[in-house]
């Protein structure tokens, strides 16, 4: 467990990729704690639907849907921008993180407790920027064994259609086809048919089964 996006009084719950999906009396005694320590909401991470159940039976409500695409690394797309691409820095996180304020709708924001997340998400990650020679957009990548995710794509609104979100997926998925990556995952929101369709563009496919956010009020104590 973790607060959402820094804010201490919003919690986050993840369950255990490697065990079953907590049922809903394990869920309601993890409420009854953060209730006890003045936590007043808590946010799921992105459920897949065999992982909502013990969710919905506590009383958490869908925040979020969201779509899930993968891609196989098959094809990488080719790239043609005027970008420098680099390792992110520490001295580029303000930078960083005004492109992802102009990039995200407030809820899906970052603040620097969440990009550090991003980046420690897994066991090995790739955290790239896009400068010009500020910061215009940046990636954080991860991977596990075999897997690969796509953990944060943000370009500044200012510049798009430039170039600089193909570069920085590029580059990624180049370094994830270099340690045998099988295949990669990304969600983005349901209601975002732009990041959807340049995801398409970029060699993604849209899975069947998307992914949920779910959210619940926790009542103060007395």
């Amino acid at each position: 467990m973790a607060s959402w996006r820094g804010d201490a009084g919003i919690a986050l719950l993840t369950p255990r990729p490697d065990r079953r999906p907590p049922d809903a009396a394990a869920i309601q005694d993890q409420l009854a704690a953060l209730t006890r320590r003045g936590v007043r909401r808590a946010v799921t991470s992105a459920l897949a639907n065999r992982e909502q159940d013990g969710f919905l039976a506590a009383g958490f409500e869908v925040q979020e849907r969201l779509h899930l695409l993968t891609h196989d690394l098959d094809t990488i797309p080719g790239v043609q921008t005027d970008v420098t691409l680099r390792r992110g820095r520490r001295s580029d996180r303000d930078g960083v993180l005004a492109v992802d304020h102009r990039a995200f709708d407030p809820f899906w924001r970052l603040d620097a407790g969440g990009l550090r997340d991003a980046i420690d998400a897994t066991p090995s990650s790739r955290y790239r920027v896009a400068v010009s020679p500020e910061v215009v957009g940046y990636a954080v990548w991860g991977r596990a064994n075999e897997r690969g995710y796509l953990q944060r794509l943000a370009v500044d609104p200012g510049r798009h259609r430039q170039g600089i979100g193909t570069a920085l997926v590029a580059d990624g998925l180049t370094w994830l086809r270099r340690h045998r990556v099988q295949k990669v995952a990304v969600n983005t929101q349901e209601g975002n048919t732009v990041a959807v369709a340049a995801y398409h563009a970029l060699g993604f496919r849209s899975e069947p089964e998307g992914l949920t956010v779910l959210a619940i009020d926790l009542p103060g104590l007395p």
